[in-house]
């Protein structure tokens, strides 16, 4: 109890799951810490911003990653961001969850065949819920 997650989600390569995000968000901040809490907002921005914010946000990111315990991701949605961070936490050795709807995407093969991630499909939200509670050592 009591890690600190970094949740990762779709921002700029699209919203359409940011309702599951906040819900996952909620559910794993009520004995631990998302440092991603953002993700969830429903009312992001999606849109380029200038390279001196998006600068800014890298940093802060990255700093998030580098501090957190572990990667929990949402990528039925894919993301240019979320795989770069997956890509970045397997760099430097911090444990990553995979979540996704398979009956919405095919994972990319680059996820699905790299044996670091752990991978973790489902057909309906409430099948996440019990695997985050074993994740986050609730049982």
């Amino acid at each position: 109890m009591n890690k600190k997650i970094y949740f990762a989600g779709s921002i700029r390569g699209g919203r359409v799951d940011s309702a599951l995000y906040q819900r996952i968000i909620q559910y794993i901040n009520q004995t631990d810490t998302v440092l991603t809490e953002h993700i969830g907002k429903m009312n992001m921005s999606v849109k380029a911003q200038t390279k001196s914010v998006d600068t800014h946000i890298y940093e802060r990111d990255t700093e998030w990653l580098r501090s957190c315990d572990m990667v929990i991701a949402e990528c039925t949605c894919p993301s240019l961001g979320v795989g770069y961070e997956l890509a970045y936490a397997e760099a430097h050795n911090i444990p990553v969850h995979i979540f996704y709807d398979k009956s919405k995407t095919n994972i990319s093969a680059m996820l699905n065949g790299n044996a670091y991630f752990n991978m973790h499909p489902y057909e309906k939200e409430d099948d996440i819920y019990p695997c985050l509670d074993e994740l986050l050592c609730r049982r």
